[in-house]
Parts: C-alpha cells; sequence; structure tokens
C-alpha cells in the first residue's frame, strides 16, 4: 500500500494555516491470507462426487465477484469458500429435502437450482441437473449473483443427469 501525503495551499497566504488535505486509504481489498480457514461441514463422499467433484474444483476461480477465494477446513477436498461473510459451494452433497421434480426450480446459464431459504442464516441454492448435487450457500444478504458466477462454471465442467 503506497500513502501520499499532499499539501493542499489555496487562496492567499494570509489563509494559508498550513493544512494539509485528509488523504485517506479507504477500505482496502479481502486478501486470501488475512482470513482464517472456514469449517465446513461435508458429506462423505460417494463414488458419484470422487468421480465429477474434483474436475469441478480444480477450476473453480481464486475470485469470486471480488470476493477472495479463502481456505477451508473439512473432511473432503470438495468444499469451496468466498469472502467473509463467505459464500460456500460444496460438492456432492445429497439431494434437498424438499426437493419436488418442476415445483421451486430455477434455471440459471443452463444450470437447474433449487433455493431453500428456510435457515434465517443462509440461502442454500442446490444444482439438481449435473451428475453429482452441488451446494452454494449465500449469507442472507447477499443476492444470486455468486450462483449467476458458478453457474457458467458448473455448466462447462459437470455433465448433465
Amino acid at each position: 500500500m503506497v500513502l501520499v501525503l499532499t499539501t493542499v495551499l489555496g487562496g492567499d497566504d494570509a489563509d494559508d494555516d498550513g493544512a494539509v488535505a485528509d488523504v485517506s486509504s479507504g477500505t482496502s481489498p479481502q486478501r486470501a491470507e488475512d482470513l482464517p480457514p472456514l469449517p465446513v461441514e461435508v458429506p462423505a463422499p460417494t463414488p458419484e462426487a470422487d468421480a465429477n467433484c474434483p474436475q469441478l474444483m480444480q477450476v473453480l476461480p481464486l475470485d469470486l465477484l471480488g470476493d477472495p477465494a479463502r481456505l477451508v477446513d473439512s473432511d473432503t477436498p470438495y468444499a469451496a469458500a468466498w469472502g467473509d461473510p463467505a459464500v460456500v459451494l460444496v460438492c456432492g452433497v445429497p439431494q434437498p429435502a424438499g426437493l419436488v421434480p418442476g415445483e421451486g426450480l430455477f434455471t440459471i446459464n443452463g444450470v437447474t437450482w433449487y433455493v431453500d431459504q428456510t435457515d434465517p442464516e443462509a440461502t442454500v441454492w442446490t444444482a439438481v441437473d449435473r451428475a453429482v448435487y452441488v451446494e452454494v450457500s449465500l449469507p442472507p444478504d447477499v443476492d444470486s449473483a455468486p450462483v449467476t458466477a458458478l453457474s457458467d462454471v458448473l455448466a462447462a465442467t459437470l455433465p448433465a443427469r
């Protein structure tokens, strides 16, 4: 970070009281190394997860809409997170309990999502039309933009069911 201080002179010298401009650095962007590892609960990997999730995990972005990827602490390598509060992706989750075929589904960039808003702490989007279910948990005040960005990655990486 570079901080530049400038002396601002204006008017005539009689009005000059030696004032210095207030130059603030503002907020600096989050850096992945500044964020602690995030504990993420993941299900035991299934054969489907082992066959499909590694390809997805290799192509996930290091930056998701301005939020850096962060380390996760999980029992499998099939979890990823960005930012603080975190957007969390888990590959290889079970079918959502509330999923009813044809009801409450949204298609974004070629991926069909089921949305669960029953938890006040997170909105959970689950991709339900890929070879393996993929869950994206968003903080309650975050819109669907991360899901939209991740839809492109899922569509390009995971085969449809």
